[in-house]
């Protein structure tokens, strides 16, 4: 009940809030299920479904001859992994702790802590499972090459860290509009299965439609991650700068929202919900 509080030096209150987002970490990835294996199990099959479910819909429809030269489950996996990190941190800290949570009333706990927990437990669960599924695919089927595997995998952090700070600008605003942004955070993340481009290249794409796909930063990062991954792929039509900037962006409008939020928050909101 009772606790000394004790003076902290600067790198010492540095330790001692990551010690605290990792524990709030571990909590988060456990929620999901109490079995540490079983969570990550049901990680790897959603990749492993939805992977399935694009090589034989793109092999039906006979447009493997319009991709990328190189692996063509390589090229869907490339797609897949970078969206589900994406909508997975999105998600993730959007359904996590507000001022208003239980966890709120111990004392070290604050919401930002509980946004970092839940982008992180969702990118430990997204980095494994691909670890996981690669592993199997380059031991089981064929050997994978991947031309920059450093740039490949920042591309894939660009993907976590942008659908992270889009989840804050949604989770900062849905206390004062649940209903109308927990529509709009589920249609743009329905729209991305299509605006993402992970079913097709962007230098392919004809010119009418790329307005269409352009203004999404998911577009460019998985664009730009094939551009790594295969040595015979050039992205022309996106940068990566432009993930970079909104992610800067969503990430500033994300903490003023979450502090004004904070300042407003009050445990009736939902009462006549």
């Amino acid at each position: 009940m009772f606790r000394v509080e004790r003076k902290q030096t600067g790198i010492g209150s540095a330790f001692a809030l990551l010690e605290l987002i990792f524990h709030a970490s571990v909590r988060h990835v456990r929620k999901s299920h109490g079995n540490a294996v079983i969570g990550l199990l049901l990680a790897i099959f959603q990749s492993v479904l939805m992977i399935a479910v694009f090589y034989f819909m793109l092999d039906f429809l006979g447009m493997r001859q319009n991709k990328v030269r190189g692996d063509f489950l390589l090229f869907i996996m490339s797609g897949v992994f970078l969206f589900m990190t994406h909508s997975k941190a999105m998600g993730a800290v959007v359904r996590s702790d507000g001022p208003t949570s239980a966890m709120m009333k111990h004392g070290p706990m604050n919401p930002l802590v509980a946004i970092c927990a839940a982008a992180l437990g969702s990118l430990y669960l997204q980095v494994l499972s691909a670890a996981v599924i690669l592993f199997v695919y380059d031991v089981a089927f064929q050997p994978i090459s991947i031309h920059e595997p450093v740039g490949a995998m920042a591309m894939f952090l660009l993907a976590w860290a942008s659908g992270a700070a889009i989840g804050m600008v949604f989770k900062a605003a849905m206390p004062w509009q649940p209903d109308l942004f927990g529509v709009v955070s589920q249609v743009y993340n329905r729209a991305n299965i299509i605006g993402s481009g992970k079913m097709f290249l962007a230098n392919n794409l004809p010119s009418h439609l790329l307005p269409f796909f352009i203004w999404n930063p998911l577009f460019h990062t998985i664009d730009q991650a094939r551009g790594f991954i295969f040595l015979n792929y050039s992205p022309r039509v996106t940068s990566i700068s432009y993930p970079v900037y909104v992610t800067l962006a969503c990430i500033v409008v994300g903490l003023m929202g979450e502090f004004y939020t904070r300042r407003h928050a009050s445990i009736s909101w939902n009462a006549g919900r």
